[in-house]
């Protein structure tokens, strides 16, 4: 079993949601964390948290799409701590609409998803994360670093109507750990780093919470636990999938019940 005091996370995406608050239960179990985000004003707010909790931190700007961003704060970790113990890639977006929207009366189709609508999400949630893992595991590597890289995936990775970028996306992420695995296995190092994925339901971030209430309390209908997963929850996951060195190479599922439901 890890240990998570003293160990450092890597997190992007960590001025807000799921990323924030990983870092912030990461650091109440010991840990230190280096948060890179598009927003300045965001970093600076959990930095300041984290400082007040008598955590340790390093913050950078940090465009995941862009290598040299990617490189510069897997870089931070090794300069600032000496080490890359978790890489969780938190950043993404969601630009939703329908493939391809055919009129009710015509049936021919009226509008169609933008080629920019699909490639945003493509970018910042798949080519970033290949981006932020790839450069972070180069310098676990290089340092050998023991510890996990853990995607994030999701139930919409199972196929979501209106979301074929953003599922498709997360489908990838779902492969992704048996791909690096299988990598690392060849190259006897899948024991030093391992690979997962988590996949979440519906979680309580801000952003879901500040949905209209009655789209919400839809959305809850559907969970067989009768409310959202907090994103607490999904962090305790996290942690304990670092923790637990027998955990490789697959998806983790953290959704409250939602497909395996009565009205699934």
């Amino acid at each position: 079993m890890l240990d998570v005091r003293g160990a450092v996370a890597v997190i992007t995406g960590g001025a807000s949601g799921i990323g924030e608050t990983v870092a912030k239960y990461w650091v109440k179990q010991g840990g230190r964390v280096v948060l890179g985000d598009v927003s300045p004003d965001g970093l600076g707010r959990v930095e300041s948290d984290i400082i007040q909790m008598g955590g340790e931190a390093a913050v950078l700007v940090c465009n995941v799409t862009r290598e040299d961003d990617c490189a510069a704060l897997a870089k931070l970790a090794i300069d600032r701590f000496g080490a890359i113990n978790l890489v969780l890639p938190c950043a993404g977006i969601i630009k939703d609409g329908l493939f391809l929207s055919p009129d009710r009366e015509t049936g021919k189709v009226i509008k169609k998803m933008a080629l920019d609508q699909f490639q945003a999400v493509i970018n910042i949630n798949l080519t970033g994360v290949f981006l932020t893992v790839r450069e972070c595991a180069e310098q676990m590597i290089n340092n050998r670093c023991k510890g996990l890289i853990c995607l994030i995936s999701s139930t919409g990775s199972l196929g979501t109507a209106g979301q074929i970028n953003y599922s498709s996306t997360k489908a990838a992420m779902s492969v992704m750990p048996k791909v690096i695995t299988a990598e690392f296995f060849r190259r006897n190092i899948s024991g030093m780093i391992r690979c997962v994925a988590v996949a979440p339901g519906y979680v309580g971030t801000a952003m879901v919470k500040g949905m209209n209430q009655k789209a919400l309390d839809s959305i809850i209908e559907n969970v067989p636990i009768g409310r959202l997963v907090e994103p607490e929850e999904v962090a305790s996951l996290i942690t304990e999938l670092y923790r637990n060195e027998a955990l490789s190479g697959d998806v983790y599922f953290i959704h409250g019940g939602l497909r395996l439901g009565s009205k699934g």
